[in-house]
């Protein structure tokens, strides 16, 4: 039998620090978007939501690294990174 891979984890890297008017300076989102992202179970809304997120970060110059830092977490999680399916819009 396959092996099932994991869902997605959150986009938050754990810097959890919200210093741009109630943004993580790590993720760039709130603390209602991080809890929002617990809900939601199908691939096209998981990535909607990261779309949000990339915009979010590239509107507030966002933290450079946070791509590079999600993607090793989906690896160190067993899931396939969501970003991959976003294409150049996630470099």
């Amino acid at each position: 039998m396959a092996k099932k891979r994991k869902e997605p984890p959150s986009p938050c890297i754990d810097v959890c620090k919200y210093e741009r008017k109630g943004r993580c300076i790590g993720c760039s989102m709130t603390k209602r978007q991080k809890a929002a992202f617990k809900s939601l179970t199908r691939e096209a809304d998981r990535l909607a939501f990261l779309e949000t997120i990339l915009r979010q970060l590239k509107a507030q110059g966002g933290y450079r690294a946070w791509a590079k830092i999600y993607r090793r977490k989906c690896r160190k999680k067993g899931a396939r990174c969501p970003l991959d399916k976003l294409g150049a819009k996630a470099a």
